[in-house]
């Protein structure tokens, strides 16, 4: 056997052994000195966006480790956004997991560790190119996450969080696996590229495939929030930590989307018209009970919650409209749409619970809306902030979110399904309801808190910077989109 080419792997490799380092480190720091993990957490994502970035400029598709292991545009594209992700979360996340016991003596830099395995996992997930890999990686993430929701063990609520996350996941993860056995069942084969082949050809037995699919897209379809299998993400986004709440809602959804596009749009082409017609059901009960449920919320972590859960119904939209009949010829702009949307849904998260933890202090959460009453005469430029970040969600203008959404309303529109892209616009603008009740409490009611606002300076610098980059990258879309689209039309042609 041929020693495989670990090129393609530098990333992976640099972050499982500066992340093991950390943690040695760590366990010799006394608490005076902890901030040194937080700077060596920081330097190691900027070490693994220097080797994927590398990798992206070279524009080459490469499998190694027998092919389980793919290095190619879209996947180093999202790894490049998740390092950003994971690097923004942790910058905002600082001050708040220290004056929660996060970074006390006896915890120590677990939370930074678990972040960055959490990440590893996500990459894996994203350059996978055989089914077992995929899972490898999605439990790697998934393991790390179920430790970090219940990171405060004397707090019963993120305890509670922690179980139900655990549970469902399990199942979600059983579901997956199943799929993924009768997916090998019927073609002999984990690699996604001969399952493809297996599929295109006739040979693999379709009753068998039929079975597999409709249990990897439950997997699928959990992992991501949509409805039916969204019962956990209401309850999770609540109870975790605001900081861990991040790292859950962040840059996962960009892994998700990537096994999403591996295992449906590369590995089962062939059957896009089963997948498809099931992604549509749930793209349309997601932005349904995403949007009307939301409406009732006054907790704005539980609210985000069901926004998510509509967002994802947007990005499911994309990945439904890359075939019409048998002609594939949309399906790079169609996919390609879903991945912009991915991108932007997660930028805009990033920043708004950036705020949502900025707000708080010791022993005062900023969970409720009405917490967030007369920002705009505490703090004017926050208050803007937050605003653009609510108008990106709610798909206003010039910010990112409008973009995303037209992109994805074009795709729709490609199949010729105009009902559903005016079934979508009519939601958005439910959604946007409950994003504007947010921007009214903040410059129209009279402060409730009276409390000055302590943020660290980089956290502030992160938070101004995240909500121009929204505007700017709403308003000059082009370069980003062209880039999305370029890794997609590489990414499927090999």
């Amino acid at each position: 056997m041929t020693n495989p080419n670990l090129v393609p792997v530098y990333a992976e490799i640099f972050l499982l052994v500066a992340a093991s380092a950390i943690l040695l480190i760590d366990m010799f720091l006394p608490p005076a000195k902890r901030n040194l993990t937080y700077i060596l957490t920081l330097i190691t994502l900027g070490g693994c966006a220097l080797f994927s970035m590398t990798d992206f400029n070279s524009g080459a598709t490469v499998y190694t480790f027998s092919n389980m292991f793919v290095s190619d545009p879209m996947s180093n594209l999202l790894k490049l956004f998740t390092y950003l992700t994971v690097g923004i979360t942790l910058v905002y996340s600082r001050q708040y997991a220290t004056q929660r016991g996060m970074m006390s003596d006896n915890l120590g830099g677990e939370f930074y560790v678990l972040a960055l395995f959490s990440m590893l996992g996500q990459m894996i997930m994203i350059s996978g190119n055989s089914v077992l890999s995929i899972y490898l990686g999605l439990e790697l993430m998934s393991l790390s996450l179920y430790a970090l929701v219940a990171l405060r063990r004397g707090h019963a609520v993120s305890t509670e969080a922690a179980m139900k996350y655990f549970v469902l996941g399990a199942l979600a993860s059983g579901f997956l696996l199943y799929g993924m056995s009768m997916v090998y069942g019927a073609t002999g084969t984990l690699d996604i590229t001969e399952i493809a082949r297996a599929a295109q050809s006739g040979v693999a037995s379709q009753t068998i495939l039929v079975f597999g699919l409709v249990f990897m897209v439950a997997g699928l379809a959990f992992k991501l929030g949509v409805v039916p299998f969204h019962m956990w993400v209401p309850d999770v986004y609540q109870g975790a930590p605001t900081a861990v709440t991040l790292l859950l809602g962040g840059a996962p959804k960009l892994a998700s989307f990537a096994i999403c596009v591996r295992l449906l749009a590369e590995g089962l082409m062939p059957m896009a018209i089963d997948w498809q017609q099931m992604l549509m059901v749930l793209a349309v009960m997601s932005l349904v009970i995403g949007n009307l449920t939301a409406i009732a919320q006054s907790n704005m972590k539980r609210m985000l919650a069901y926004s998510t859960i509509a967002q994802m119904g947007f990005v499911l939209l994309g990945l439904m409209s890359g075939v019409v009949g048998a002609d594939a010829s949309n399906a790079a702009s169609a996919y390609s749409s879903a991945m912009y949307y991915s991108i932007t849904y997660v930028l805009t998260t990033v920043g708004t619970f950036g705020l949502i933890m900025m707000l708080a202090r010791a022993g005062f959460e900023a969970e409720e809306i009405n917490d967030f009453k007369g920002l705009g005469k505490r703090s004017p430029w926050f208050a803007t902030v937050m605003m653009l970040m609510m108008f990106s969600l709610a798909g206003v203008p010039p910010a990112m979110g409008f973009m995303a959404k037209l992109t994805v309303l074009e795709a729709v529109l490609h199949t010729g399904q105009v009902w559903l892209a005016v079934f979508a616009v009519m939601f958005s603008l439910v959604g946007a309801f409950y994003y504007l009740r947010v921007v009214k409490v903040m410059w129209f009611d009279e402060p409730t808190d009276t409390n000055a606002i302590s943020a660290p300076g980089d956290m502030r610098m992160a938070l101004s910077v995240n909500g121009i980059a929204i505007v700017a990258l709403g308003v000059f879309a082009g370069p980003l989109l062209t880039v999305c689209t370029n890794a997609m039309i590489t990414t499927l042609a090999s």
